[in-house]
C-alpha cells in the first residue's frame, strides 16, 4: 500500500513538473548583444550568450549546450502583455493590495496585486514580497489543461521510470472576467473559499494507471500561518478501490526517485508567506527559451533535448527583461538555504531558478520552455489550441509548457513535458462542478 501512496504522491508532483562549484552571486551585466534576431547560436559562438545568462547557468553549461545544437535567436523584447481583462483588473484595483504580517497578502481582489512599474526594488523593504505575489498571481487564463510526460535522467540515460496522463488546474477565485468580477468579487461560485482546484489522471505506466488526484488550494493560503488553511489533497488508488487523503505538509520533500519537490514546479508553487523574500534586480537582460517553435510530448517524443536529456538549446530563444528575487525559508528544516528565481518582467512567467542547499552550495537548476497563446507550432499548425472564451476573447498568455530540473551535485534530472497546455476553461459551470467534485474520484476510471 505504501508503494501506491508513493506513486500517488509522485503523480501529484508531476503536474501540480557532475558537481559544480558554487558561483559568485554576480548579476548579469548590461551590454549590447553581439547576436541579433535570426542568428543561429552553435558551440562556435556560444560565448556571445554568456553576458545574458544567469552565472549559475553558464557555469553548468555542459548540461545545456552541445555540439550540433541550433539555437535560433528570436525577437528582442516582444510584446507579451497579458490579456486586456487582466490589465484592466490591475488598473481597477491598483493601490488596494497590501503586504501584511509574515508577507501575507491583504485587500487583494484580482489582476496584478502590485503594479510592477511602481515597485522600488532597492528602496522598498517589501519589494521582494510584492514581486513574489505578482509572480504567484500572474495571468494564466483559466489555469492549465494538458497531457503530460514525466521522464527521469541519470547522466544522460533515460531511466525506465516514467509517468504520463492528463492534468487540469482551474482558477476558482481571483478571476478577471466581468461575469465573476462584477457579481462575485472574482469568485467562480458565490462564497467560494478555494483559490484553485487541480486534478490529474495517470494513464501509464501500467501499475500506476487509473490513479486520480484532486487538490484544493484555499484563499487563506495568502494569510499568516495562524489563519491559513493548508492544501487538501485526495487520491484514488485503483488497487485499494478507495480514496485516500494525502498530507500536504511535506511539500518540500523530494518524492521517491525525483529531484523535484512539490514546491519546485514552475520554479515556485509554494505558499508565499512561508518565506522571506528579497528583490535582487528588476531590470536584467536575460536570454531564454520563451516561445517554442517545436512540439514535444504529446505531439512527439523525438525532439532532441541534448545528451543529458535536459536541454532546450535546440529551439528559439529570446532576449527579455527579467526580475530576480530570492526566497529564504522560514522553516528551519527546509532543504534549501535559499532559491533565486528569474522571471519575465512583462508576463511574470518563470525563466530560471537556482536552489542552494543548507551549506549554501548550488544544488538544483530549474528552467522552463514556453509557448505564446497566439502562435501554433509545427506539430499542430492550423489548430486553435488555445481558444478565447466569453469574457476573454484574446487570452494573451505566455504559457509554461515544460519544467526541467538538473541536480548539479549528482548529474541526475527530470523533465516534465506538456506542450499542449492551454488555459481555456471548460464549457460550463456544471462541468467545473463535476470535475472538482471529490465524489468523482470514488468512481475511479
Amino acid at each position: 500500500m505504501r508503494l501506491h501512496l508513493i506513486r500517488a504522491a509522485m503523480a501529484a508532483l508531476l503536474l501540480i513538473a557532475f558537481s559544480a562549484p558554487a558561483v559568485a552571486q554576480e548579476d548579469v551585466g548590461p551590454g549590447t548583444p553581439s547576436f541579433k534576431e535570426g542568428d543561429v547560436i552553435t558551440m562556435d559562438n556560444l560565448d556571445s550568450l554568456k553576458q545574458f545568462l544567469p552565472p549559475e547557468f553558464w557555469a553548468n553549461r555542459d548540461f545545456f549546450f552541445y555540439e550540433g545544437m541550433q539555437l535560433e535567436v528570436g525577437p528582442f523584447y516582444r510584446d507579451y502583455k497579458p490579456a486586456k481583462e487582466y490589465v484592466a483588473a490591475t488598473e481597477r484595483f491598483a493601490g488596494q493590495a497590501k503586504i501584511g504580517p509574515e508577507n501575507s497578502l491583504e485587500n487583494y481582489t484580482a489582476g496584478q496585486p502590485f503594479p510592477i512599474d511602481q515597485i522600488d526594488c532597492k528602496g522598498d523593504p517589501e519589494a521582494g514580497a510584492k514581486m513574489a505575489w505578482n509572480f504567484d498571481q500572474q495571468w494564466e487564463g483559466d489555469g492549465a489543461s494538458s497531457r503530460y510526460y514525466y521522464s527521469y535522467w541519470d547522466r544522460g540515460e533515460e531511466l525506465p521510470l516514467y509517468y504520463e496522463g492528463t492534468a487540469k488546474t482551474i482558477a476558482m477565485g481571483r478571476r478577471v472576467e466581468a461575469e465573476y468580477l462584477d457579481k462575485n468579487n472574482g469568485d467562480m461560485f458565490r462564497g467560494e473559499k478555494r483559490k484553485s482546484a487541480f486534478g490529474i489522471e495517470v494513464d501509464a505506466p501500467f501499475d500506476a494507471r487509473g490513479i486520480l488526484l484532486m487538490t484544493y488550494r484555499y484563499k487563506t493560503s495568502e494569510l499568516p500561518e495562524a489563519d491559513r488553511k493548508n492544501d487538501d489533497t485526495w487520491v484514488y488508488v485503483p488497487t485499494l478501490r478507495r480514496v485516500r487523503r494525502i498530507s500536504s505538509a511535506q511539500r518540500t520533500d523530494a518524492v521517491s526517485g525525483t529531484d523535484f519537490t512539490f514546491d519546485d514546479l514552475r520554479s515556485f508553487s509554494g505558499i508565499v508567506p512561508q518565506y522571506e523574500w528579497t528583490c535582487l534586480e528588476n531590470d536584467l537582460d536575460i536570454i531564454a527559451p520563451v516561445n517554442s517553435k517545436v512540439g514535444a510530448y504529446p505531439y512527439t517524443r523525438d525532439h532532441n533535448f541534448g545528451p543529458y536529456g535536459l536541454s532546450y538549446a535546440d529551439d528559439r530563444w529570446e532576449l527579455r527583461k527579467a526580475v530576480k528575487i530570492r526566497f529564504v525559508p522560514r522553516a528551519a528544516d527546509h532543504p534549501y538555504h535559499h532559491k533565486d528565481i528569474y522571471f519575465d518582467k512583462e508576463s511574470m512567467t518563470p525563466l530560471y531558478s537556482f536552489a542552494y542547499d543548507r551549506k549554501e552550495e548550488l544544488w538544483k537548476i530549474i528552467w522552463h520552455n514556453h509557448r505564446w497563446s497566439d502562435e501554433n507550432i509545427a506539430a499542430d499548425e492550423g489548430s486553435d489550441w488555445y481558444a478565447g472564451w466569453d469574457g476573454v476573447p484574446d487570452p494573451r498568455d505566455l504559457k509554461v509548457i515544460s519544467d526541467t530540473i538538473v541536480n548539479t551535485q549528482t548529474g541526475t534530472g527530470n523533465r516534465i513535458e506538456f506542450w499542449d497546455s492551454h488555459g481555456t476553461p471548460l464549457k460550463s459551470k456544471g462541468k467545473v462542478r463535476r470535475y472538482i467534485d471529490i465524489g468523482r474520484l470514488t468512481k475511479g476510471r
